[in-house]
């Protein structure tokens, strides 16, 4: 089971020499890829390194579409590796039965799809809440590709909402797109307030330098963790019904966002004064 988390920081599973600073980054997960970041020459090698540095639990690994005979070799090296993953993303997920297999053959380990075609998405209810999973991901730069548009907001924003949606009616966590405006901090910042106002959890993330100003705007700040507290005692002090606070109506719905932000608050996920 992964911990709560708010970014997920990817790594070429081709760079190990880039594993270690990928967990010092400050990232919550860290995915190493074997599939988009790397070549065709260097798929082996680049298994073999990621799987060498399995332990950490925080360290995962992106494989290849189960749908190839890469992706396949990768699921059937992980799981006759000595160390598991902590979760296993599997990209251009298209159908339940996919989940399925690698959750038969990795029961013990977080799966984490990617939706990043139409078909994908038209099953993502399905797939949020088939067994296994630790989350699910749009892959936006894949899904922009198949409808022939750029990777906008607005080309994006229908896939993201049905992402979010489907995420919450399995309960399990929605991660959005990557930032790819490497140097445009400002930007990216606007971009996960956007995605958090959304509904989502968490935040992919490219760039190592990415992953604090991806916190600073997921994490709850502590004033929203007080408020939260104080509207829990409201709450409890009112028998669980109904109550005015803070000039506004508090009730059961409202207090499912309180309770989300205390839950994080208990997860140690908070940097923001």
């Amino acid at each position: 089971m992964l911990k709560p988390y708010q970014s997920l920081l990817f790594v070429p599973g081709s760079r190990p020499e880039r594993f270690e600073k990928a967990l010092a980054s400050g990232a919550d997960i860290v995915c190493i890829d074997l599939e988009d970041a790397v070549g065709p020459a260097d798929k082996e090698d680049a298994r073999t390194a990621a799987l060498a540095a399995m332990g950490d639990p925080r360290l995962g690994i992106r494989i290849n579409s189960l749908r190839t005979r890469q992706g396949l070799a990768d699921l059937v090296a992980i799981a006759e590796a000595p160390t598991l993953p902590s979760f296993l993303m599997i990209p251009m997920v298209e159908a339940v039965a996919e989940i399925g297999i690698a959750h038969a053959v990795l029961p013990d380990v977080a799966l984490l799809p990617l939706i990043e075609t139409v078909k994908g998405l038209r099953v993502a209810d399905a797939i949020a809440a088939a067994p296994g999973i630790g989350g699910v991901m749009l892959g936006g730069a894949d899904f922009a590709g198949e409808l022939g548009v750029a990777m906008s907001w607005d080309a994006l924003y229908a896939a993201r909402a049905q992402i979010v949606m489907a995420c919450a009616s399995a309960k399990v966590p929605s991660i959005d797109v990557p930032h790819l405006d490497l140097d445009n901090l400002e930007s990216l910042a606007a971009d996960v307030a956007r995605v958090k106002a959304m509904g989502f959890i968490a935040k992919s993330i490219v760039h190592p330098k990415h992953v604090a100003v991806v916190h600073d705007a997921m994490r709850p700040t502590a004033d929203e963790i007080a408020e939260a507290h104080e509207a829990e005692a409201a709450y409890a002090a009112a028998g669980e019904s109904a109550v005015r606070f803070q000039g506004k109506m508090l009730e059961a719905p409202v207090m499912m966002r309180y309770r989300r932000i205390l839950a994080l608050s208990d997860a140690g996920t908070v940097t923001r004064p």
